[in-house]
């Protein structure tokens, strides 16, 4: 129909925003009305598993910890590929399977070398 911008079928995504939207700023006003506002000097302290804060909170952490972060994300994330290709294996034939193995024969070397490297020692 000429004149219309906003075609119909966007409609219903319209509304789902702006309900969902209604919904989080209501539970944030909500929450802020009813909410117990008696702050004492514990409960404003940072949280540290039950044990008061000793030392700055911003501290600097070891390269070690960002360098195995890393690798379980790499470890991590390659395994999740492996997921859908055992999914379809029996229809993918024996191209896919050869990729497979040497897809794994890779990140096992990656593993060694990082073992060698010391990379997986928590310090």
């Amino acid at each position: 129909m000429p004149g219309t911008y906003i075609p119909s079928e966007y409609l219903p995504v319209l509304i789902f925003i702006i309900i969902a939207t209604a919904f989080g700023f209501g539970a944030l006003i909500i929450g802020t009305v009813f909410r117990l506002k008696k702050p004492y000097y514990e409960k404003l302290l940072p949280y540290e598993s039950g044990i008061d804060p000793k030392g700055e909170p911003r501290t600097r952490f070891a390269v070690r910890f960002y360098i195995i972060a890393m690798l379980f994300v790499v470890f991590d994330v390659e395994a999740i590929f492996i997921y859908p290709w055992a999914i379809v294996f029996d229809k993918i034939g024996i191209f896919a399977f050869i990729e497979m193995v040497l897809f794994i024969v890779i990140l096992l070397v990656g593993y060694i070398y990082a073992w060698k490297k010391e990379a997986f020692q928590w310090d």
